[in-house]
């Protein structure tokens, strides 16, 4: 797999839209990314199998989900890499989607923006990429 600095990764296709605003933002400065359509409740033998194969190429991931938003927590109990959760508005405006991700528990940590906030994941993944350039 070539490398890339960001793996973006939602839990339904219909999430796309929100992903497509993080990627503008990561292909305006750049930085190369991937696309996964990945359900942490429908296929997590899957999102397993992908996160161990990017283990050693990816810097970040961001996590985008809606409804009960298991995906960005479910990431960050299987990675060490840093997850920048991105609530999707649904059927209680992204509220459900918004506490599902800040409510985790001590030792899973998950950065969240705001509900349907693709451009602000990709703007703060940019920030941890420069941070971990300049501690090289």
């Amino acid at each position: 797999m070539a490398e890339v600095a960001v793996a973006i990764i939602m839990g339904s296709s219909s999430d796309m839209g929100v992903a497509e605003k993080a990627a503008k933002v990561l292909a305006e400065h750049k930085v190369r990314y991937e696309t996964r359509v990945l359900s942490a409740h429908r296929e997590p033998e899957a999102l397993e199998r992908y996160l161990k194969e990017i283990e050693d190429s990816v810097a970040v991931i961001i996590a985008i989900a809606g409804l009960s938003a298991a995906l960005p927590g479910i990431i960050a109990a299987k990675t060490d890499k840093p997850v920048i959760g991105v609530p999707v508005s649904g059927k209680l405006l992204g509220m459900d989607a918004l506490l599902s991700m800040v409510q985790m528990p001590s030792g899973v940590p998950v950065a969240v923006v705001g509900i349907d906030n693709g451009e602000n994941a990709a703007l703060f993944a940019l920030r941890m990429l420069k941070s971990f350039n300049r501690g090289q």
